[in-house]
This record gives structure tokens, sequence and C-alpha cells, in this order.
């Protein structure tokens, strides 16, 4: 799950973490009323969306007057702001942040992620800080500073000064550095997160290190845990069927093909992906409706595959095992005739209560064609979508 820039800070905060001064703004007049609460020049007005690369795509601005400020916020609110992260559709900008202007000596990366290889945590920063962190360990690895630490034995001194001093920084802004590392540990670690990233993380004309920007993903499996994670949660900021998905437990994720595809178990999703693309043709979902779904589930995730306008055929991928054949032949059929099939299916399914599925499909009435193996479902289904 993924936080806006503002709230991340709020957490930041929460952990003694120094932050710029500022206020999230929804309106051009609240963008004023906030860089005027401020008291000082220059602000800067900085769009909210779940994407990097604001600042490349006209979403950053600095505003050097109160009524710049509300001008340039007025300009960003309200525009589909493109950048590397967000696709070619863009995300539409509905709320700003303005923040106090600071005096830029020196622009730092940071982040915290775990390495599943090594079941380490990383504590990753580079003097390159205020650029794309994936150019510069592609062409300067050399500028890569890599920490691990054992989540068992937890972050020590050392550590937090190792990153800090390879950074370069002067004596009294590495030892503020230091502190920093080791309270973004214990945000990271607290709250489950994912990733803890920090780009730029600033050296100020003062010697003082902040965070001048901020992102936090957390894990979803663990949200159960932070009662206050969800409130956090923008669901303009979310596809509406992953939303949609997520209100039936199902693991769905929207992709740009027209091969609607229903699989249960998420290896099997990814290898069926795979393969249509292999057979010439782009999934245009991930779906796992999992190993313990029930008819209405199937139903909801067809429900759900049939309303992405994209989707012109269907490949349903099940192996039977603890979600029956039959189940799913129920929960495709009920679905189908309450939504209206209007594309055609292409099922492959083996497993307990095999028999019984096909009769049930079969019997239908739908648009459905049998296949034999996953490889002949995928190449018949690339067939009808082309």
């Amino acid at each position: 799950m993924n936080i806006h820039e503002y709230q991340a800070k709020e957490l930041f905060r929460k952990y003694g973490v120094p932050v710029p001064r500022g206020g999230v703004a929804f309106s051009p007049e609240e963008a004023r009323k906030t860089a005027e609460e401020l008291g000082t020049l220059p602000v800067v007005v900085k769009a909210q969306i779940h994407a990097g690369g604001r600042g490349k795509g006209g979403g950053v601005k600095v505003a050097k007057t109160l009524d710049e400020a509300k001008e340039l916020a007025g300009k960003i609110l309200g525009m589909t702001l493109v950048t590397h992260q967000t696709g070619p559709d863009g995300k539409l900008v509905k709320k700003v942040l303005v923040e106090e202007g600071l005096d830029i000596r020196k622009e730092l990366y940071f982040s915290i992620i775990p390495d599943r290889a090594s079941a380490k945590i990383i504590l990753m920063a580079s003097v390159a800080g205020g650029m794309d962190i994936e150019e510069v360990a592609h062409k300067t690895p050399e500028k890569i500073i890599k920490v691990s630490v054992d989540p068992l034995l937890g972050i020590q001194a050392a550590h937090c000064r190792q990153v800090a001093y390879r950074l370069g920084l002067p004596d009294e802004a590495a030892k503020a550095a230091a502190k920093m590392v080791a309270a973004l540990y214990k945000l990271f670690v607290e709250y489950d997160c994912s990733q803890v990233e920090i780009n730029p993380l600033v050296l100020t004309g003062t010697n003082q290190v902040l965070a001048l920007d901020a992102k936090i993903n957390f894990d979803d499996n663990a949200l159960y845990r932070h009662k206050d994670v969800p409130a956090y949660r923008d669901l303009d900021e979310e596809d509406p069927l992953e939303v949609e998905a997520s209100k039936h437990n199902l693991n769905y994720i929207k992709m740009d093909g027209n091969v609607g595809n229903m699989v249960n178990g998420a290896g099997l999703a990814m290898a069926t992906m795979d393969i249509i693309k292999r057979a010439g043709a782009e999934p245009a979902n991930f779906l796992d409706v999992g190993g313990g779904a029930n008819a209405e589930m199937v139903e909801n995730g067809f429900r759900i595959i049939l309303s992405d306008k994209n989707v012109k055929g269907i490949l349903i991928n099940i192996f039977g095992g603890i979600l029956r054949c039959d189940v799913l032949a129920s929960g495709v059929v009920e679905a189908a005739k309450k939504v209206g099939l209007n594309v055609p299916v292409v099922v492959r399914m083996e497993g307990t209560n095999v028999d019984e599925g096909r009769r049930i499909l079969a019997e239908s009435g739908l648009n459905l064609t049998a296949a034999k193996d996953l490889a002949d479902a995928a190449a018949k289904v690339a067939g009808i979508v082309k």
C-alpha cells in the first residue's frame, strides 16, 4: 500500500525525522493560506500523486510570492500529471503540498528495503540524490552505498555511522544523519514497511539534514496490525477495478493487454501470463482467485474481468484442488448470466471434479471453448483476440 508524500512526512515527524515545514492544500486559496502561515518565501508547491518524477512532469514549482503560490497551485491542481511511473494516461492531481523553500547545498539519496535473497534489511544510500536511482545504479554503481542489517539483531550504531560518513557529510551533519537512519529503521520495522525512501535527502547551507521528499510503502499482508494505516489509503490513486477486487479479497492487478485471465494460485497465474505472451497475445490482468475460493468469489472475479473494456477474450486456467472444478464452473456460469457474457472464453481445467465442471460449462449455453492443455488454451485465446 502506497501513501502520499505529505502523509509519509507525518510519520517521519512522529519518529523525529526532520522534514521541511509545510501543509497540504486542496484549492488555490488553501495553498496561499498555507504559504502565508509558513511565514517565509519562497515556497514550493508539489503535486501529490502516487508516482515519482513529479518535478520532470511539471508537478513541482517554486513560488516567490503568496499570489504566485496561489497561481501555481491553480495550475497544478486539476492537471493530469504524466511521469515515467504513471504511464501514458497520467494521474489527476487533487491536492498539493506547500512547503518552505530551503537553501540546498547537496542532494543525497537514502532508502530502506528488504532483501529476500539474503533475508537482511538493506540501508541504501548515494551521493547522487535527486536523480533516478536505477539510472545511477546502472551507470555509476560505485556511487551506491549498501549496508546490510540482520533483522534478528537489529540496527546498530555502527550501521548508522557507516551510512552517514560514507555520504561525505560534515561531522555535525553526519551525527544528525546517523540519528535519522536509526529513526527511519525503527519506522520501517514497526510499521511493517516494504520500502522507505527519501529522494532527495538534502544538506542545507546551515548543515542541517532534512527529508525533502518521502515515500513509504506498507506490506499489505501486515495492515491488520496497524489500525491507523488504512486511513491513509487514497482510493482515487488506485485503479477502480483493483479497489473493487480488494473488497472481495481477490488478488487482482490490471494490465494493458486484451486477454483477461482467471487462475487459482499466484504461481500458476504468473505462468499463465507468460504463456499468453508466448502465444503472441497480451494479458489484461493478473487474477488469482485463490485455492480456497468459493462460487461467489469466482463470480466477482469474472465480473471484474468483464468490466475491463479492453478485454477481447478470457482464459480460465484452473487446477482443481481445494477449489473444485465444479465450484469454479458454477461461479463462471452464474457470473456470465448476471453480467452478460459478450466475449469468447477459453477454459482449461484439471483436477477435482473436472468431469462435473466440464459438464456444467458444456450445458451452460455460453460461448465457451474447451482446451486440452495450457499451451492449447493460450493458442486458442490468442487466436480469438487477434
